[in-house]
């Protein structure tokens, strides 16, 4: 089993400081990520300084294929300790999971990680092995789909302290937020932030300390199928249909002559979803055994005006239009397949057409480098 990871992650900074003393490298690997997550002694410049180093030792030797145990041998050997505190100058967290749910957490004087599922609490037995004269805390676990690990420094669990709480939001307190959050459907970003929404509100808007939240969340991939006009070839037709019909995950129609193309198929004929009417964007199509039939063109260019924006799904949940119900299918799936039809539309070709309609391929490769960004795995499939 191969599981998508979710992975998000959110700072405060310290009030009046200008930079954060924590630092967050997020590493992709063959397969799999590695998150490092540094606090360093103190707070700005110097723990900026401190933390950034740690982060970027760790994250450049993962990607130079360094093993984890080189990089913690090396980190701990370089890493002074503070002669007044005993404290070490910048502490550390690296988790290293892979998409079959393989996890390997590492812990130097950091909050220890809390990992769940769903609504619950899961236990992690570690263990304390002795690297370069420090101790390290280790772990070796499994997750499965619905399990969830955050990771946070201290001012995540100092927030409040002296005013809300006695002290601080606190490891326990904290855990039962995130079973809260744990019982609903949430990705990552959503997480991270609404944890740092209420740490900043415990703080009274003025942070005590830097805080840094990272959330990853394991779940099975979501994927999503969109078919972008007819092929140019029309002995092809069923082909296409088929391949969409017969794809995992959730299906979206773009294109009035590709939403007919595929009713004739079904036998079923596209009706107007006249609720889903809006000045600028075409209204939508209603298609059995379709999740989303839109117009082509014009709403691809919209959608992709939206990402540019960087739209999320929360603000567009009340949007009806059809460019924002296609962003909020984008930004839930993980795993996006294109089929994209190459016959030419007679209609794109009159001179009185914006030549926007005349650049469908170019909305549509501009859509998929931005989706890309987005951490989306997308492929294009022309017929």
């Amino acid at each position: 089993m191969r599981y998508f990871l979710d992975v998000a992650w959110q700072q405060l900074t310290k009030a009046g400081e200008e930079l954060c003393g924590d630092s967050v490298e997020v590493v992709p690997t063959v397969d799999g990520k590695i998150v490092v997550l540094s606090d360093g002694l103190g707070s700005g410049v110097k723990a900026n300084i401190l933390s950034c180093l740690t982060v970027k030792t760790a994250s450049t030797m993962f990607k130079m294929g360094g093993k984890v145990d080189e990089v913690i041998e090396t980190l701990l050997y370089t890493l002074p300790i503070c002669k007044v505190r005993h404290l070490a100058y910048s502490t550390f967290a690296i988790l290293s999971i892979r998409e079959d749910g393989q996890v390997y957490l590492a812990e130097y004087d950091t909050p220890q990680a809390i990992v769940g599922r769903a609504g619950c609490l899961r236990r992690i037995e570690r263990q304390e092995r002795v690297i370069s004269d420090k101790k390290v805390a280790e772990a070796y676990f499994t997750l499965e789909d619905g399990d969830w690990i955050v990771l946070v420094s201290d001012g995540i669990l100092h927030a409040g302290i002296g005013g809300v709480f006695n002290m601080g939001w606190g490891h326990e307190r904290l855990s039962s937020f995130l079973c809260q959050l744990g019982e609903s459907d949430k990705d990552a970003g959503a997480w991270v932030g609404e944890i740092v929404s209420l740490c900043h509100n415990l703080y009274g808007g003025k942070p005590g300390d830097d805080a840094s939240v990272v959330v990853v969340k394991a779940r099975l991939p979501r994927l999503l199928t969109l078919l972008v006009g007819p092929p140019a070839d029309t002995t092809r037709d069923r082909e296409v249909v088929e391949k969409l019909l017969h794809s995992g995950g959730r299906k979206i129609v773009c294109g009035g002559s590709t939403g007919n193309m595929v009713g004739r198929f079904l036998g079923q004929e596209v009706l107007v979803d006249l609720s889903s009417t809006d000045s600028r964007v075409p209204p939508l199509g209603i298609l059995p055994g379709i999740d989303l039939v839109t117009e082509g063109t014009l709403t691809l260019a919209y959608a992709l005006e939206l990402l540019r924006q960087n739209a999320k799904m929360q603000n567009l949940s009340g949007c009806r239009d059809g460019a924002s119900r296609l962003v909020m299918q984008l930004l839930w799936a993980d795993k996006i397949h294109f089929l994209v039809g190459t016959a030419v539309n007679p209609a794109q070709l009159a001179p009185q057409i914006p030549s926007l309609f005349a650049y469908k391929q170019r909305v549509i490769d501009d859509l998929v480098e931005l989706l890309k960004t987005y951490g989306k795995e997308v492929i294009v499939e022309h017929h």
